[in-house]
């Protein structure tokens, strides 16, 4: 029963597609994505998604459920995990000696979690054009972090310069704008660069990228929000959506502070860092009627 099940998941994944979409699935666990952010993120035609998607389904690779009137699909990290431990067990079980170097690479990812008793630590904030989101999450994490953060954000398509309204939120807020860029993710490699202890993504297209392997020691999370960067005029819808943009990270920046990271192994800090990706800000919708914001904090 286990030969035929592997054998299904890997004829379900001898196609490039579908591993694709495999490992974008990943890159978003434990969340979900739907069909339409596949289709942004893989340049795949729907009916063409569709059959890969149905075919991983009844391998038991990917499953889905219903949310209003979409469907959300997620990765069975269970399946993907027998899958690997199949693959593996002869040769590990028979020759220790060969998995070694397999080993060695896990365990090198890890060798920062042991270092986090030593602050600060360095935290990138990664967006699409680095110019409201990740701006604004820098800021709050070097402001509210207690000076036990390094906080970085950069953007993968960098705009060059950041959002005069993320700026103008920020000022409401009694932060200091004074050196904030739009910067590419480049800088961040390479002899000089700041070893990265965890990479939060702020933005969906972001996060459908693979993360740089200069990154392949950090802690990651996908942190994703509205872009209030699209919303249109009036100015007041403006306005109030990037005050709960920043509501949502701020909300979200106070939970990751508060985590006493020097006590938690790197799955019990993953566990943190994806519960407090599911806090939500003030109730409402991106661009609401800025009469609600009569009771936002200021200063």
């Amino acid at each position: 029963m286990e030969l035929i099940a592997a054998t299904s998941a890997l004829a379900a994944l001898a196609h490039p597609d579908r591993l694709a979409i495999v490992r974008l699935l990943a890159r978003r666990t434990p969340g979900s994505m739907c069909p339409s952010e596949m289709i942004a993120a893989l340049g795949l035609k729907p009916n063409t998604l569709s059959n890969h998607l149905s075919a991983l389904s009844h391998a038991g690779l990917v499953d889905s459920q219903r949310s209003g009137r979409n469907l959300l699909y997620r990765l069975r990290i269970d399946s993907i995990g027998f899958l690997v431990e199949h693959l593996i067990t002869d040769c590990c079980n028979g020759r220790p000696e060969a998995c070694a170097p397999l080993a060695a690479r896990h365990l090198v990812s890890f060798s920062r979690v042991s270092e986090m008793s030593t602050y600060p630590l360095n935290v990138l904030f990664i967006c699409t054009g680095n110019s409201a989101r990740s701006i604004m999450a820098e800021t709050l994490l070097n402001d509210l972090g207690g000076g036990r953060f390094n906080a970085f954000s950069a953007g993968t398509n960098p705009t060059g310069r950041p959002n005069e309204h993320a700026l103008a939120t920020l000022v409401r807020h009694g932060h200091q704008t004074k050196g904030l860029a739009s910067k590419d993710i480049a800088n961040f490699e390479g002899p000089g660069a700041p070893e990265m202890d965890f990479v939060f993504t702020v933005c969906d297209r972001a996060a459908a990228e693979p993360c740089p392997i200069w990154f392949s020691t950090a802690i990651t999370a996908h942190w994703g929000l509205p872009d209030p960067a699209s919303v249109q005029a009036p100015m007041g819808r403006i306005i109030a959506a990037f005050e709960q943009a920043y509501g949502t990270l701020e909300k979200r920046i106070r939970a990751l502070v508060s985590l006493p990271v020097d006590r938690l192994d790197r799955l019990q800090l993953q566990h943190e860092l994806d519960r407090i990706a599911n806090l939500d800000a003030q109730v409402g919708d991106m661009g609401r009627d800025p009469g609600a914001l009569s009771g936002a904090r200021r200063g």
